[in-house]
């Protein structure tokens, strides 16, 4: 059993790095560079013109999709030991959070197939699908906020992983269930949710991803116990 936790904590840490390097690129670099808000003529224009990395996004999600099926089993091997239950919850969260995602992903698939059909297909339409992508990933990052909550909620039950870490974790998704809960329901306070974005930004990033460090670095070492 140890060295199953062992290796799970090693998977879920290499397999975190690997999708922030992937969302990093994917969404930091692709989407905010061929997406234009509010011009759906250009967006098409630079999505036309930079198809290839267009679709080299899309293999970015889908990597971040497998990597977090990886992550939700790793997660649980590891914390199952200090509470099952909630451990339990956390990663079946997680696992509806990876189908939302998908299901976000599948829009984007279809604004390349759109595109590859021809200079007669209205630049809206492909719109419409990036626009799809955005709202149900959105949606889907509420329950990612929750997932992470559960997580730190099992992990401040733990001696050995650090409250630090415990801490971020909570804050960080309940920084994701504020932020894509205002984004989704309450779209008129755009200025607000942004500014709040920018300051939750830093806890938001090193929650999981310093839980993720914790895990291939001092993880891999111990065994958890409650």
């Amino acid at each position: 059993m140890k060295n199953v936790q062992q290796r799970a904590a090693i998977i879920a840490g290499v397999s975190l790095l690997l999708m922030a390097i992937a969302a990093g690129f994917s969404y930091g670099y692709v989407h905010n560079s061929l997406v234009i808000t509010g011009d759906a003529g250009a967006t098409f224009k630079n999505i036309q013109a930079s198809l290839s990395l267009f679709e080299l996004g899309i293999l970015g999600w889908m990597i971040i999709i497998i990597l977090d099926v990886l992550v939700s089993w790793a997660f649980y091997v590891v914390l199952k030991p200090v509470h099952k239950a909630y451990s339990l919850v956390a990663i079946w969260l997680r696992l509806l959070y990876t189908a939302i995602l998908a299901l976000a992903v599948s829009h984007l698939v279809i604004a390349r197939q759109t595109i590859l059909e021809g200079a007669q297909i209205p630049p809206s339409q492909v719109m419409t699908s990036i626009l799809s992508f955005e709202s149900i990933w959105s949606i889907g990052l509420i329950i990612f906020g929750l997932h992470l909550f559960f997580v730190g909620f099992v992990a401040l039950k733990s001696s050995r992983i650090p409250k630090i870490i415990s801490y971020l974790l909570v804050i960080a998704g309940s920084s994701y269930m504020l932020i894509h809960l205002l984004h989704t329901f309450f779209p008129q306070l755009e200025h607000t949710t942004n500014m709040l974005e920018m300051v939750l930004s830093l806890p938001m990033i090193a929650g999981e991803l310093g839980f993720g460090i914790w895990l291939m670095v001092k993880g891999r070492k111990v065994t958890m116990t409650d």
